[in-house]
């Protein structure tokens, strides 16, 4: 459902990262970017809209009022909604993707 929302709000660079066995904060960490303020606002906004409405409870939100950068935490998926030079400040998925090794040159 969320993706499909992002999808919906024209969220740019959607990753999803899968935290099972990595990390006991939640089972899923999705990372996207909208183009503006106003952009990540919506996005964030009509994300928890639909969360509400699918009955989830305890939604912790972060970020809202300066929408640089939202965090939207439902327990088991934790949605980053980022302006683009905000995302590219904090690098959240080089934290949790594996590091492909450099090959040595011969």
């Amino acid at each position: 459902m969320i993706l499909a929302r992002l999808d919906d709000m024209k969220a740019e660079d959607t990753v999803t990262i899968d935290l099972r066995g990595k990390s006991s904060i939640a089972d899923y960490m999705i990372v996207t970017s909208g183009r503006a303020n106003r952009h990540v606002g919506a996005i964030a906004e009509n994300v928890m809209k639909d969360l509400g409405e699918a009955g989830l409870k305890g939604i912790h939100v972060e970020g809202l009022p300066n929408c640089d950068w939202v965090l939207i935490d439902t327990g088991d998926v934790i949605v980053h909604v980022f302006r683009p030079e905000v995302r590219t400040f904090y690098s959240l998925e080089k934290m949790w993707t594996p590091v492909r090794p450099v090959p040595k040159a011969s």
